[in-house]
C-alpha cells in the first residue's frame, strides 16, 4: 500500500486519464466524487426536486467555489425553508470565492432570522456584509499579503423559497432556467441573470455615467474591454485595490496599481437581484460559472438537460464544454483530459455546473422535515508546493 505522504508527493504529477466516465456516483455519496480534475455529485435531493452539481479543475490552484444548501433558511424554528445556490468564480486567486464558500450562507441566514422572512433585502445586506468581512481580512493582512487586495470573485445566488425564485448576481456567472413552451412542446432557454463585464455595451455606459470624470474608465486592451484596462467585471466580492484608495499603492505590486487617486469604489459589490414567482412550465435551473458558457449557449445547455437522465447531468453539460473547448484548439477530446491543471487554464477556464430541478408539487413547499443538505463544490488535485 502507498504511504500517505507518498500519494500527497506525487498526486500533483498523475494525469487523469479518464475524467468522470466511469464513475457511477448516485447520491449516495453526499461529498460528491473526485476523479482527477473532476468533481461531481450526480444527484441528490433538495427541498424542491433533485440536484446535480459537478466542477472541472483548470487553473494550477482552483479559483471556482461552490455550495447548495436546502433546509431551513434562517436561525428561527418558524423561519422559511428552501434551498441556496451559491456559484463563486475567482480570480486572481481563491482567497475570495473560498471566503464566500465559507461565509455568505451564514450572513444570509443571520439577515433572513432578523427579516424574519425572505426578501430581496436580506440577499443584498448578505451581500455586502461578507463583502466588509472580507475587505476587513485585507487589512488585517495588508503588510504581510498585500497581494490579498488583488484577489475577488464573481458572486451568483439562487434561492427557491415558497414558490418564489430569488437570483442575486454579482459579476459574469449565469443562471438559466428552462421553461416549458406548451404551444411548441419545447424547452426554451430563459437567461435570468445579470451579466456585468465590459465586453457589454450597456455595462460600458454604466460605468461612464458612474464616472464621468475618467475617459480611462473603461479601455480596449488587447481587443478585450477592461475596467481600468484591469479587469473584465464591474461587479465582485473583493478586488480591494479597485474599491478603497488605501489597498492601490505600495507595497501592492505595480500592475496592480493606478497612475491616478480614486475617491469612490470603481467596482461595486451589490448585486442585481431578479424576484419571480415559480410556474408549473419551469423545469430546472443550470447555475454555472462563465467557463460553462464560453463553451456552450443557455440554449444548447438547456437542450442537454432536456434530453438525458438527471443523474449525472452538471457532469454531462461539463464533458459538453470541454468537448467544444477541445474543437476550438483542433484536438481530440482525449488529448485535452491529459493537459494536466495550470496548462490547462490555456484551453479552457475552471467550470462550475449546479443544475436544480424544479419539481411543481414540491416548489411551493415552505417547510419540510428531511434533514438538512449542505453540499460544498470541490475540485481536482491540490498545487504542489
Amino acid at each position: 500500500m502507498v504511504s500517505t505522504t507518498l500519494m500527497k508527493l506525487v498526486a500533483p504529477c498523475w494525469k487523469p486519464s479518464v475524467e468522470g466516465e466511469n464513475s457511477n456516483n448516485r447520491g449516495g455519496d453526499v461529498s460528491g466524487r473526485l476523479d482527477g480534475l473532476l468533481w461531481h455529485k450526480d444527484s441528490g435531493h433538495h427541498v424542491n426536486g433533485d440536484f446535480s452539481m459537478a466542477v472541472i479543475q483548470a487553473n494550477n490552484l482552483l479559483e471556482d467555489h461552490s455550495q447548495l444548501e436546502s433546509g431551513p433558511l434562517s436561525s428561527l424554528e418558524s423561519g422559511p425553508h428552501g434551498t441556496f445556490v451559491g456559484i463563486y468564480d475567482g480570480h486572481g486567486g481563491p482567497e475570495a470565492s473560498r471566503f464566500l464558500n465559507e461565509h455568505l450562507f451564514n450572513n444570509f441566514k443571520k439577515f433572513t432570522s432578523e427579516n424574519q422572512g425572505m426578501s430581496a433585502d436580506v440577499i443584498t445586506k448578505a451581500f455586502l456584509a461578507t463583502e466588509e468581512e472580507f475587505l476587513s481580512l485585507v487589512k488585517k493582512q495588508w503588510i504581510i499579503k498585500p497581494l490579498l487586495a488583488s484577489v475577488g470573485s464573481c458572486c451568483l445566488v439562487g434561492v427557491v423559497c415558497s414558490g418564489l425564485l430569488y437570483i442575486a448576481n454579482a459579476g459574469d456567472s449565469r443562471v438559466v432556467l428552462g421553461r416549458l413552451e406548451k404551444t411548441v412542446k419545447q424547452v426554451k432557454a430563459v437567461q435570468l441573470s445579470i451579466e456585468h463585464n465590459a465586453s457589454i455595451e450597456s455595462v460600458r455606459e454604466e460605468l461612464r455615467s458612474l464616472h464621468p470624470d475618467d475617459p480611462q474608465i473603461v479601455v480596449l486592451k488587447h481587443k478585450v474591454w477592461r475596467v481600468k484596462g484591469l479587469i473584465q467585471v464591474s461587479r465582485s466580492i473583493g478586488d480591494a485595490y479597485l474599491k478603497r484608495q488605501e489597498f492601490n499603492k505600495e507595497p501592492l505590486l505595480a500592475k496592480f496599481r493606478l497612475s491616478e487617486p480614486f475617491h469612490k469604489p470603481i467596482l461595486k459589490a451589490e448585486p442585481t437581484i431578479l424576484v419571480q414567482k415559480l410556474y408549473p412550465e419551469d423545469q430546472f435551473l443550470i447555475f454555472a460559472s462563465d467557463g460553462l458558457w464560453e463553451q456552450l449557449s443557455s440554449q444548447e445547455a438547456v437542450d442537454i438537460v432536456q434530453n438525458y437522465p438527471r443523474n449525472g447531468i452538471a457532469r454531462k453539460l461539463v464533458k459538453a464544454a470541454l468537448h467544444e473547448a477541445a474543437k476550438k484548439r483542433e484536438m481530440r477530446y482525449s488529448d485535452l483530459k491529459k493537459i494536466d491543471r495550470g496548462v490547462r487554464r490555456h484551453f479552457h477556464d475552471d467550470i462550475t455546473v449546479v443544475v436544480l430541478f424544479l419539481d411543481s408539487h414540491l416548489v411551493s413547499r415552505s417547510h419540510w422535515h428531511g434533514p438538512l443538505l449542505s453540499v460544498k463544490g470541490s475540485g481536482g488535485v491540490p498545487a504542489s508546493t
